[in-house]
């Protein structure tokens, strides 16, 4: 994207790098993780200047005296909003930083500590990619379908199989991704990226079929700095944290443990939106409860509930929105699920 008032930018980024300098201990170089923060920051700024002079060139394109007045004040309002976020996302990277610790996010990606994803040493039990596996879930008017199917990519030199994700709106598709998972020779399962597809409908068109609008939040290891993350640990302990996206600025999502123990009664706090015959059906002081968080939304955050050998089987969003699994092809506790 192209970056305006380049000299402004560059003094904003001095003034602001010194928010990274708290972390930093007996003279040694700034602290990575918040000096990261400091740059993602002045790279947002950036982008509600371009924004709004583009808003500002579409307005003064309106003949419209009373609508041209209108296009101006809102593109004030949204270049205000933009800046407060902005400052919303650089103060959550920060906070997530004293999570995440101040090192640089450098993964070992040697493909010698990969598995063929057709054949792993130590399956994951709590995220089972097994070709053929397919969950469906139900939260309003949502309908996900999740499958791994059968097909292989390589990416920087590890082979991933890929899981097909389609998300249905009352019925009319909304989403279409391809994601690319690979278990580790120790158990962990990496997530090497994802190819998003958005679609929307617009009613006066005949027909009024889905569109694709957008591709954000796609990202792929290897590709313009892009890092895989940890979609599950091999061994999950409370507390701790790691990313399961690293694309700066486009796909930036954590993990945090807040149990391994999981099961229905044991917490109020996990326990809020949770539908107790499942939790029961699913979990025997076994069930692992994640937060989950991006970078890029700051306030809002989910939980993510998974079962030994079927994986996620709940999703508790912070808005209140609830995805809950309603089949399986591959798990007789999949059978009669309980309906939303």
């Amino acid at each position: 994207m192209t970056r305006m008032l380049a000299s402004a930018v560059v003094l904003s980024f001095t003034l602001h790098a010194a928010a990274a300098d708290r972390h930093r201990s007996g003279g040694g170089p700034r602290a990575v993780c918040s000096a990261s923060a400091a740059a993602l920051f002045t790279a947002c700024k950036a982008d509600v200047v371009d924004e709004a002079f583009t808003a500002k060139a579409r307005c003064l394109n309106i003949s419209d005296d009373a609508q041209r007045a209108a296009c101006s004040n809102e593109a004030r309002r949204a270049r205000n909003d933009a800046s407060d976020g902005c400052k919303e996302m650089r103060d959550g990277r920060l906070a997530a930083c004293d999570l995440l610790g101040e090192g640089r996010y450098d993964p070992d990606l040697s493909p010698a500590l990969f598995d063929d994803p057709r054949s792993p040493s130590h399956p994951n039990p709590y995220f089972p990619i097994t070709i053929g596996n397919r969950w469906v879930y139900r939260g309003g008017d949502e309908l996900n379908v999740v499958e791994i199917v059968d097909e292989t990519k390589l990416i920087a030199g590890v082979r991933c199989v890929v899981a097909r994700d389609e998300v249905d709106k009352a019925g009319v598709l909304s989403e279409l991704t391809n994601d690319w998972f690979c278990p580790a020779k120790a158990g962990a399962v990496w997530y090497f990226g994802e190819e998003t597809k958005s679609y929307d409908t617009f009613v006066d068109d005949n027909p009024s079929l889905p569109e694709l609008v957008s591709i954000d939040g796609s990202f792929k290891a290897g590709r313009d700095g892009d890092k895989p993350g940890i979609i599950f640990l091999a061994s999950p302990k409370v507390g701790d944290v790691y990313f399961e996206e690293f694309s700066l600025g486009n796909a930036e999502d954590v993990t945090q443990l807040l149990s391994t123990t999981y099961s229905f009664g044991g917490s109020a706090d996990l326990d809020q939106g949770v539908p107790q015959a499942l939790a029961q059906r699913m979990c025997a002081n076994d069930c692992v409860v994640t937060k989950n968080f991006s970078l890029l939304e700051p306030g809002d955050f989910g939980r993510k509930y998974y079962a030994r050998g079927i994986g996620v089987f709940l999703e508790v969003e912070s808005d209140g929105f609830v995805s809950q699994l309603v089949d399986c092809n591959f798990d007789a506790r999949c059978v009669g699920l309980p309906q939303p």
